[in-house]
C-alpha cells in the first residue's frame, strides 16, 4: 500500500467514528478500533477496549438524546515508519433538535492508528481524543473554527 492508500484509511477511519456517533450505533463507532484502543472524552473520561467503548456508547445512545458531529480532517502524517499514522482534526456538534453548531461543543480531535499485524495489516484506531476548543482569550479564533465547521456541514 501506498502512502495516500493508507492516508485514505485512516480518514475512513475517523469517518466511521463520526458516521457511527451520528446513526446513535454503538458498535459501528468501536468497530474501527483496535481490541485495546482507547478514547479519551470530551469530558476527559476515558474507555478502554473496543468492547468497553461499545458498552460505553450504547449507554450513552440509550440514555442521552446525541447531537450531530460535523467533522473536518486537517491533517495526516505517518509515524514510526509509517506504520502508525497521526490524523488531527477539528469537530463541532449539532446538538438534537437545533439547527446549528453550538460552538462551545466545538472541539480539536486526534486519532493514532496503527497497522494491525494480526489482521492484513489493516488499519486500526489505538487513540482517540476529543478536547474541548475553547479558546480562552481568543474569540476571533473560536468564531473562525465554528464558520470552517459551518463551512464543512453545508459541503457535506
Amino acid at each position: 500500500m501506498g502512502r495516500n492508500e493508507d492516508e485514505a484509511d485512516v480518514r475512513a477511519l475517523y469517518r466511521a467514528i463520526i458516521d457511527g456517533w451520528n446513526a446513535d450505533d454503538a458498535a459501528a463507532f468501536a468497530a474501527p478500533f483496535a481490541p485495546d484502543g482507547v478514547v479519551i472524552g470530551f469530558d476527559g473520561s476515558e474507555i478502554r477496549g473496543r468492547e468497553d467503548i461499545a458498552a460505553a456508547m450504547a449507554a450513552i445512545f440509550a440514555d442521552h438524546e446525541t447531537g450531530s458531529y460535523v467533522g473536518r480532517v486537517r491533517s495526516v502524517r505517518p509515524l514510526a515508519g509509517g506504520e502508525a499514522m497521526l490524523l488531527q482534526a477539528v469537530a463541532g456538534v449539532v446538538p438534537a433538535g437545533e439547527d446549528d453548531l453550538k460552538p462551545e461543543l466545538n472541539s480539536a480531535q486526534s486519532l493514532l492508528a496503527e497497522r494491525d499485524a494480526d489482521a492484513d495489516s489493516a488499519w486500526r484506531v489505538v487513540l482517540y481524543q476529543n478536547t474541548p476548543a475553547q479558546y480562552h482569550g481568543r474569540p476571533e479564533t473560536a468564531a473562525a473554527l465554528t464558520e470552517e465547521l459551518r463551512a464543512q456541514r453545508r459541503a457535506d
